[in-house]
């Protein structure tokens, strides 16, 4: 019989690592790069016309960054979910297993390098001995890194920072989390339905939190005929953290990616 995870108690970890280059912003009051970027134009002036072609320079230069960053980085897992859970969550012991069963396995573990289930898997991903990668992001409020990411790569814009985390990993694993984790996963099911990226595992840990979004899915969108029966299948549900190891680990080594982007295009 499997010894029991351990349970992480809220004094067991140290606070986040400062991050003074990420939160600029918030400490000096200025806009976030994706606040100017996003922002509509008036057309009154020609400082328009210099400042967006400096902001794609930018933007070029902050792929340039991530793409040398991790391009060594190996076979990757990412994982997400909320920032708001706390230590005593029975999620962010879950996510602590999962990362730390990954890692041993192998795979570097990416997240975004916040609080909550990025930290237990930040977390977890040192307690195996596998890589620990944060992701982060600047946000208009200040924020660290947590304390248990070795590798921090730091992102102004978000969807530079999406294609790291989809580029780099050989599957998804999703914990319970808001808008932003929804925004993951269905980037990652966009992609992967389009055929614009192979079909990784997309695994989502927590059935009593996701089982409502999954019935809607079936009730509504496949009833509706705006998915597909077969999209169903892009996606597992699970509270397991050794089921989680064991379909990245069986994907990974059937290489079975690469074996259904195969089929499809015989098909």
């Amino acid at each position: 019989m499997a010894a029991p995870e351990r349970r992480v108690d809220d004094d067991e970890s140290p606070p986040p690592q400062s991050n003074p280059s990420l939160s600029l912003a918030a400490r000096t009051g200025r806009p976030t790069e994706d606040e100017q970027l996003l922002v509509r134009s008036d057309g009154a002036g020609a400082a328009f016309t210099h400042t967006d072609p400096w902001r794609v320079l930018r933007i070029q230069g902050e792929f340039v960054t991530g793409f040398d960053a991790l391009a060594d980085v190996g076979p990757a897992v990412s994982i997400f979910g909320s920032a708001r859970v706390g230590r005593a969550d029975q999620m962010y012991g879950k996510a602590v297993a999962v990362a730390r069963r990954l890692a041993r396995a192998g795979f570097a573990i990416i997240t975004g390098g916040g609080p909550g289930i990025m930290e237990a898997a930040n977390r977890g991903a040192r307690d195996g001995r596998g890589r620990s990668i944060g992701c982060n992001i600047e946000l208009p409020h200040e924020q660290g890194t947590n304390a248990f990411v070795d590798e921090a790569v730091n992102f102004r814009y978000f969807f530079v920072r999406k294609t790291m985390f989809v580029k780099y990993a050989e599957a998804f694993v999703i914990f319970p989390g808001g808008f932003g984790t929804l925004d993951e996963l269905f980037e990652a099911l966009t992609l992967i339905q389009t055929k614009k990226i192979k079909h990784f595992p997309v695994v989502l840990v927590g059935r009593t939190y996701w089982q409502g979004l999954l019935d809607w899915v079936k009730a509504t969108m496949l009833a509706e005929a705006k998915i597909n029966a077969t999209d169903l299948d892009l996606l597992v549900c699970t509270d397991d953290p050794a089921e989680v190891e064991q379909i990245v680990v069986d994907c990974f080594q059937r290489r079975c990616a690469e074996a259904t982007a195969h089929s499809e295009a015989r098909g």
